[in-house]
């Protein structure tokens, strides 16, 4: 049996094309017409390979790669071999995505191998409104008065409910249920996502538990991607939005009534409690998280495993829990290895 690959085909690239898309210079002798067809690792990349080389860290891999052509600095050009295309960039990280998005175009977004005709097995409701082109999957449901814009794929076994709107050339994964939504274009989401459920709220009391009705919705601004597993709950008395640009791992938990930001990175596991709000451009590491109403200021990074129990100012830097100034934290944790250490045990290498 032959072993597949599910996203490696490409037309691929003449060195000239490589670099003219990244701005980089090629100063290694090389014919220019030579074509670049796939990517890899510095130790795994082939002749018809294109690596890079950002760190001295990995010079030893790179002077033993068999790989076609490496981005790399003018500083470490010297670590690549002779055989080896060089493109020199100042960010060749950046550089080598640049030219693999252009290469695999279609591993950017959940893509389909069913055609807009075939939707044996799926149901759309009458009322439905699909613009051209949609893509409907064995399985899916689309609920009434549902909008649906042109180039959008709904994935095998997803759930569009009733009024939701969806815009262009969006993607919607395999078992997603999407309700109280509105959601825009170029919008990404992966597999086993749930959009625009209950929020999570109650009035309690020693006589139980009163469930506040939940009548916001979901409001995801285009360019969003959001990873697989991910719940979003709509709003109980206001609406919960995501800005656009905005990034959101696997395993993510966004409570009713938050406000993240455009361009935001929310990482997995991150647990973002009701009416919390991210302003632009925050970054939550994994397994980090919110109160309830606390806000995060423009530009603020949260150290994964941070929880902020009040207000972050904007371009901060905090971790800990409770969260506070990075630096500080950082000292206190010092300080308390210090404490904690048995008298006449040496001090660790990193303390001296």
């Amino acid at each position: 049996m032959s072993e597949p690959l599910f996203l490696r085909h490409s037309r691929g690239l003449t060195l000239d094309e490589i670099a003219a898309l990244a701005g980089a210079s090629l100063v290694t002798p090389a014919p220019h017409a030579r074509r670049i067809d796939n990517i890899g690792p510095l130790d795994r990349a082939g002749p018809s390979d294109l690596c890079f080389l950002e760190s001295n860290f990995f010079a030893d891999a790179a002077a033993k790669t068999h790989a076609g052509a490496c981005f790399t600095t003018a500083a470490l050009a010297k670590a690549v071999p002779a055989h080896v295309a060089v493109l020199v960039v100042k960010e060749p990280y950046r550089a080598f995505v640049t030219v693999a998005r252009e290469m695999f175009p279609h591993s950017l977004r959940p893509s389909s191998l069913y055609e807009q005709s075939e939707r044996a097995g799926a149901y759309v409701h009458p009322t439905a409104r699909l613009e051209t082109g949609v893509v409907i999957e064995p399985g899916a449901v689309i609920g009434p008065q549902a909008e649906i814009g042109s180039g959008t794929v709904i994935g095998a076994n997803a759930v569009i409910d009733g009024h939701v709107r969806i815009g262009r050339d969006s993607a919607i994964g395999a078992g997603t249920t999407v309700a109280n939504a509105l959601i825009g274009d170029r919008v990404i989401i992966h597999p086993g996502c749930r959009i625009g459920q209950d929020g999570f709220g109650y009035v309690m009391s020693a006589k139980g538990h009163l469930k506040v009705p939940q009548v916001g919705r979901v409001i995801i601004q285009d360019d969003v991607e959001v990873g697989a597993g991910t719940a979003i709950d709509r709003g109980a008395i206001r609406d919960t939005t995501i800005g656009e640009g905005t990034k959101i791992d696997n395993l993510v938990q966004v409570g009713h009534n938050v406000r993240i930001g455009r361009h935001c990175v929310v990482v997995s596991q991150t647990g973002l409690s009701g009416s919390s709000t991210l302003e632009d451009f925050v970054v939550m590491g994994a397994r980090s998280g919110t109160n309830t109403n606390v806000t995060i200021g423009e530009g603020a990074q949260l150290a994964g495993t941070s929880i902020a129990h009040g207000d972050v100012p904007a371009g901060a830097r905090w971790g800990g829990m409770p969260a506070k100034p990075l630096k500080q934290w950082f000292r206190e944790l010092v300080m308390i290895e210090r404490m904690a250490r048995p008298p006449g045990v040496a001090k660790p290498v990193a303390d001296e």
